[in-house]
């Protein structure tokens, strides 16, 4: 029996777009990004890519990418061979194998080394992977990566392998924000209510008031449905439970208190800058006189009486810099 994709709750016409553009691609034979911030459901939208696919009833195997280091990320995607480095104590089978015949799910694939990107652009292309200290390896694996980032900007920069964007994107998934489908949030906000009453075994949800809705409504979600859904538990959570939801507590931490965050101390003034900042007063000359030789004096200090230093800091020469010493009776300062 084939199991059923990952449902997926909305009404908006935004919504609908991508479950159709998903119903599209998930049968196709080859690699796919899926693009969208933090929170839109990249990972169900992957998992619907796979069910629908005739891979659905091979692995579906996920990895996050950005929760790994390199090296441990290359060890997880490739595996290794017992006494491959230190630790190596038995043979692993990396994800992709696991993988094989089915799916990969790649998450925050943009934080994935330049070495990792390089040995996922041989499996897209060729099937091939090595295990650490092992042999060529041939498997059979579709590829979904999901990001956040502009990848295309990545690649321009150098920072994103731009043959590996290549291949993964064959075809693009792109979700749209919660801000762009907000007929979709009183649906999803009912959803995760009637959840979270089920959870504290509650007799029914009243629904939400007028105000709550408006709150709904009027917050713009940076967060999306993850946001949403943990504010709308957190609401349930402390409603009475034989009325509606009167407030969504949207900032867990709007009572809670903070430590104050030490300032730093202000620096030192320059009395170059103190001298060139005064308003002006008295002997025009002399006041010259005493800005050039407090910023003499300041530059010594800062090199450490080191002329030829001094020098190079103030962009003179060095014979430039010893007549000024002269002048204004500094020759004697230590070189």
């Amino acid at each position: 029996m084939q199991p059923t994709p990952p449902s997926l709750l909305g009404e908006s016409p935004a919504f609908h777009e991508v479950l159709a553009h998903v119903s599209r691609v998930a049968p196709l034979e080859r690699p796919l990004l899926v693009i969208g911030e933090r929170g839109t459901g990249k990972e169900l939208i992957a998992a619907r890519l796979h069910y629908l696919s005739r891979r659905w009833d091979r692995p579906f195997v996920k990895v996050n990418c950005a929760a790994l280091s390199e090296s441990l990320l290359d060890s997880e995607l490739f595996g290794h061979e017992a006494g491959a480095f230190t630790g190596a104590i038995r043979r692993q089978i990396g994800r992709v194998e696991q993988a094989d015949s089915g799916t990969l799910f790649l998450d925050e694939i943009a934080t994935a080394s330049a070495a990792v990107q390089e040995k996922l652009l041989r499996a897209v292309e060729y099937g091939e992977i090595e295990r650490v200290g092992g042999r060529t390896q041939t498997v059979d694996v579709r590829v979904i990566g999901a990001t956040n980032a502009d990848l295309p900007a990545l690649a321009e920069a150098g920072r994103f392998r731009a043959d590996l964007l290549d291949r993964l994107a064959f075809d693009v998934v792109t979700l749209p924000p919660l801000r762009a489908r907000r007929e979709d949030i009183p649906v999803l906000a009912e959803h995760f209510a009637l959840g979270m009453v089920r959870e504290l075994e509650r007799s029914l949800f009243p629904g939400f008031a007028p105000r709550a809705l408006e709150q709904l409504l009027d917050h713009g979600w940076p967060g999306n449905v993850r946001e949403l859904r943990n504010a709308v538990e957190r609401s349930v959570a402390a409603s009475d439970p034989e009325g509606p939801v009167e407030e969504i507590l949207l900032d867990p931490f709007a009572s809670a208190w903070r430590p104050a965050v030490p300032t730093a101390p202000a620096p030192s003034p320059d009395p170059a800058e103190e001298e060139a900042q005064a308003v002006p007063t008295g002997d025009f000359l002399e006041r010259v006189r005493r800005f050039e030789s407090g910023l003499l004096e300041t530059a010594l200090e800062r090199n450490r009486f080191n002329q030829r230093q001094t020098a190079e800091a103030l962009g003179l020469g060095y014979h430039q810099l010893r007549g000024l010493l002269k002048k204004h009776g500094l020759i004697g300062k230590p070189d």
